[in-house]
């Protein structure tokens, strides 16, 4: 009987690791300078509807989270660029959602998911919706990292 058990257990052998970071994927430094520089700067329009597509969400949605509603959006859309706060809070969803991933182990649609659920940890809000101000992201960045280590929210 333990024999017949113990070989219908496979054991665990991880597959290759070929996620590309999403920092590459985006053409973005993850850190440093260049990023810092970028940010000043005001980034590239375009990524918007890259980071959109590597989210598996719609921009508007993605506008709604940095706090850029349409009309605003139509004048970046002439300027080609987004403004400094708009950038910096681009990034940080960019960080957020790299942790997110890594917390549902690389699966994309189950860190959207979670991006775009209400989390009672972050008192009913979603993800998503804390990319406003650095206290909400930090909250988020925390409530991540409870969930990694298993501490209860």
């Amino acid at each position: 009987m333990e024999e017949k058990l113990l070989s219908s257990i496979k054991e665990y052998q991880p597959g290759p690791q070929t996620l590309q970071s999403i920092w590459m994927i985006l053409g973005l430094p993850s850190r440093g300078s260049r990023l810092h520089d970028l940010v000043r700067e005001g980034l590239p329009l375009e990524f918007l509807d890259r980071i959109a597509s590597l989210l598996q969400m719609q921009r508007g949605d993605i506008s709604k989270a940095i706090c850029v509603p349409s009309t605003t959006l139509a004048r970046r859309a002439k300027a080609g660029r987004f403004n400094t706060v708009e950038s910096d809070r681009l990034v940080a969803l960019i960080a957020v959602f790299e942790e997110a991933l890594s917390l549902f182990e690389n699966d994309v649609a189950t860190a959207t998911e979670w991006m775009s659920t209400p989390v009672r940890g972050l008192g009913s809000k979603r993800p998503l919706d804390m990319m406003r101000t650095r206290v909400e992201t930090k909250a988020v960045f925390n409530l991540i990292g409870r969930l990694e280590r298993g501490v209860l929210v």
